[in-house]
Parts: C-alpha cells; structure tokens; sequence
C-alpha cells in the first residue's frame, strides 16, 4: 500500500512539473517567431548530446539520468525572456542596431529572472533550478565574450554549454525572419569553426560524434517548407563561393544565432 502511495506521489510530481515546463513554454511560444518544432528538435540535440557526453566519460558527477531528464524538459524554456522583447526588434528581417542588440540581450537575465520568480513557490528539491541555468548562460562564450556574465569556460554551467550548441546549430538550419536556412553541411563548418570560442570544445565534439542522430532529429521535426529554401541557399552560396555577398549572409546568420 505505501509503496503505491508513494508511486502515485512520484508520478504526480513528474506530471506538475511536466505541466509547469509546458505551461511557461507556451507563454514563451506566443511572442517567438521560432516554431514548435525548433522547440522540440532543441530538446532532444540536449538530451542526445549529454547522453553521449555521459556515455564518452565526461561529467559524470553531472550527467545522473535525472539531471539529463531535466535537460531534456527545460530546454523549451531557453528563450522565455524574448517575452520582454519588443516585436520591432525580435521580428526584425534585417541586421540589428547597436542599441537593438542592447535590447535583445536582455532577454538572457528577463528569462532568468521569470524562472526564478516561478520557482519561489516551489519547496523542496526544485526542478526549474536547471531551466534557470539554460535561460541565463545559454548565451555565454567558452571565450568569455558572451553575455550577460560574461562567464569562461568551466565557469559556465554545463546546462548553458550544452544548450548553446544545440540552439545555434537549430538556428543555422532553420529559418528565421532575418535568413533562410543554412544545409546541414554548411552549419557543420560554421559550427566547426566557433570550437573554443564559442563552444565548449568537449561539448562540441560531442555533437559532432552523433552527427547522423542529429541529422535524424532535425528530419522527424522539420519545419514546414524548410528543404526547399535550405536548398535555394545552398545554390547561392555556391554560386558565389569566395564572393563578399556569400560571406555577408554566414556573418550575419551567425551573428543573430548566437544573439
């Protein structure tokens, strides 16, 4: 009898937390032009890659199967502080002013603090701890040019390293109101070049050594109309390989990814 107790208390906490995550995701949903699927593609690249992490040795202090678990239902709230960016900025189709990017860089410390003033009400063990984390560090550089902290490599909590490498790569692929999406291949060299500079290179190998997974979760949750324009892109940028315009378009989507 207690132990049934004690099962059905385990499976309703499982379901608040499931509907709290669900609940603020959606509130974030509503103000981000990203998509749902961008939504869902993100959570399972974090999930896949600290498995892998796990599974290679590396921070296995951190990576218990809870700790991944909580990865995997935090990850949709990364950029629920985009609630507090005005539309005129976070819609722009073009490049942001310096004073736009002041603006949307606070999107980091209103999703922290959002996190936050939600879990105060929680007792006990509290499982927006990691959600909190992702909101606030997903941002920050291995070089410590990132923001808001400015934070350097161990320094950033594993959730926000992890983070950074599956919302960037997303951001490449996908489209966004500012650029079409970039081929697999052309993130991959993008992504490769930022290794200790923007990502933690542990964290980025990792990401590589599951390539085909990666490629498998970006395929079950595609966006709709996606391959066509991914491969409208891909033909301009061949098409003016070496050319100034092709590197404009690279600098520019990285840019905003990482932003």
């Amino acid at each position: 009898m207690h132990q049934r107790h004690a099962q059905r208390w385990r499976r309703q906490l499982e379901n608040a937390r499931q509907v709290t995550i669900e609940s603020m995701s959606a509130v974030a949903e509503t103000r981000d032009p990203e998509t749902g699927a961008h939504i869902k593609r993100t959570q399972h690249y974090v999930r896949a890659i600290a498995r892998r992490l796990r599974d290679t040795g590396q921070y296995l202090e951190v990576l218990t199967d809870e700790y991944i678990h909580l990865l995997f239902l935090s990850a949709p709230l990364h950029d629920i502080g985009k609630v507090g960016v005005p539309d005129h900025i976070l819609l722009k189709p073009g490049a942001l002013t310096a004073e736009e990017w002041v603006i949307m860089r606070k999107h980091a410390e209103f999703g922290r603090q959002i996190i936050l003033s939600t879990s105060r009400h929680i007792d006990g063990d509290n499982f927006l701890t990691v959600a909190s984390e992702i909101a606030a560090t997903h941002h920050e550089k291995w070089d410590g040019t990132g923001y808001p902290m400015g934070l350097e490599g161990q320094a950033i909590p594993l959730s926000g390293r992890i983070m950074a490498v599956a919302d960037i790569y997303d951001a490449l692929i996908s489209r966004r109101c500012y650029k079409d999406p970039f081929p697999h291949e052309r993130a991959m060299q993008m992504m490769r070049e930022l290794r200790g500079v923007t990502f933690d290179p542990v964290v980025l190998d990792a990401f590589f050594a599951i390539e085909k997974e990666i490629r498998r979760i970006a395929g079950n949750f595609r966006d709709e109309d996606e391959e066509e324009a991914s491969v409208s892109l891909s033909r301009m940028l061949q098409g003016h390989a070496g050319a100034d315009a092709s590197g404009d378009v690279v600098r520019a989507a990285v840019e905003r990814a990482e932003g």
